[in-house]
């Protein structure tokens, strides 16, 4: 899912240029190579990281890795690093290889681990031409996170959420059951509900013309008028604007959350909390009569700079990332699929719903809306229209005006 980071301030973009002092990119031996890992110290996906890494400097004595973790301002401080031509060897591209990243990254489609990339990152990570830019340690694949003991009190099977009149009906029920129908993690996570909820609104012709540079408006008002209307009728948690990511999580593995909007690792975490919570996905219903449909696109991912000083090295670490074994843990850390087919899928809290909905059902999976048919740089605005939305800051004319200045003015720049 795209990166969700805040922008912060100038004292978190120096720390993180010190922290890639003596490591890559520009200003580092030829032996060294810096590599901002998109992920912060503390997770399993940097305990997986960190263990690979090692391995690979036992074979490959004569290179070493600089992993950076990530703060919480990691797009920004990507931003600035290319812009200031400091450019580490290898970065986590956040959802944007092709789209943001492509000009500056190596293309890597003739690596021998290419052929293995999962059809659902086609769309999302492949040009025209078939050039690939960096290499996805795993997939996101997500639906609708609910928690299964709260939809079976409230007396609903997930099999019964077919449409978004099923979807308030159920919401309704847990609601007066005293849970929070729809848990979401204040303004950070805003942007994320609107992107689940809004391919399902438009035709094909209408994702046509946003992707040719035509700003449809109907479609994206009646996604934000969903929301409005979740928010009327009280389902939200008492807590949205406080809440974190972590908090949905807990609410989540407690049982005081129905449904959720967020990527995959929420439900990892919210296993920490309640190993014994019950915790799955359904698929997202559509406005359009459509099908249902599930969210997918490039998570955790890593692309080589143009300019490093080791390009052939940066890719044997992306060979070595690429072994099956190693993708396995990559993905396993994640709590999501392999973003190579020749890896093994792991258990874990939304194990059954893949099974059910991926592998069985084969359920159509639709790429995130924001990183096919918005341009680079309009996420912010996506996100804070949602926020005004459920916060009754702004009515949903005014969120869709501001969508469309924001479209008109980012597409024409990036023409």
């Amino acid at each position: 899912m795209k990166s969700r980071f805040a922008l912060v301030g100038a004292a978190a973009v120096v720390a993180l240029s010190l922290a890639a002092c003596g490591g890559g990119g520009q200003g580092a031996g030829s032996n060294t190579l810096e590599v901002q890992t998109g992920v912060a110290a503390d997770t399993n996906e940097m305990a997986a990281l960190k263990a690979i890494a090692a391995d690979f400097e036992k074979a490959n004595p004569n290179t070493k890795l600089n992993l950076v973790p990530a703060g919480t301002n990691y797009e920004n401080d990507i931003k600035v690093r290319l812009s200031s031509n400091n450019i580490p060897d290898i970065w986590m591209t956040h959802g944007w290889s092709l789209l943001r990243y492509s000009k500056f990254l190596t293309p890597l489609q003739n690596e021998p681990w290419a052929k293995n990339l999962v059809p659902e990152l086609d769309p999302v990570m492949k040009d025209a031409s078939g050039a690939l830019y960096a290499m996805p340690t795993n997939v996101d694949i997500t639906g609708i996170m609910y928690n299964k003991d709260v939809l079976a009190k409230a007396g609903y099977k997930p099999e019964d959420i077919k449409t978004w009149d099923d979807f308030m009906s159920a919401a309704e029920k847990a609601k007066a059951n005293g849970v929070s129908a729809v848990y979401a993690g204040g303004k950070s996570m805003a942007g994320t509900i609107l992107d689940h909820v809004i391919s399902g609104a438009f035709t094909q012709n209408g994702l046509d013309q946003m992707k040719s540079g035509t700003f449809v408006a109907d479609p994206y008002g009646q996604a934000l008028n969903l929301v409005g209307k979740w928010r009327d009728a009280g389902l939200f948690n008492p807590d949205y604007s406080s809440a974190t990511k972590t908090d949905m999580s807990k609410a989540l593995a407690q049982g005081q959350a129905l449904f959720e909007f967020g990527p995959s690792p929420i439900a990892d975490d919210a296993i920490k909390y309640n190993p014994n919570a019950h915790i799955g996905f359904i698929p997202i219903p559509t406005l359009t009569g459509a099908p249902s449909y599930l969210d997918t696109g490039e998570r955790t991912a890593y692309g080589v700079s143009k300019t490093s000083k080791d390009v052939s090295g940066a890719k044997a670490f992306l060979a070595f990332l690429a072994k099956p074994e190693n993708e396995t843990k990559m993905a396993a850390a994640s709590a999501s699929l392999p973003g190579l087919t020749d890896a093994k899928s792991t258990p874990g809290p939304l194990s059954s719903s893949y099974d059910e909905y991926v592998t069985q059902k084969k359920t159509q999976t639709v790429p995130y809306f924001d990183r096919v048919y918005l341009p680079n740089g309009a996420w912010s605005t996506m996100g804070n229209g949602t926020d005004a939305v459920i916060t009754k800051q702004s009515d949903v004319n005014s969120a869709v005006q501001q969508m469309a200045s924001t479209y008109k003015s980012l597409y024409g720049q990036g023409k």
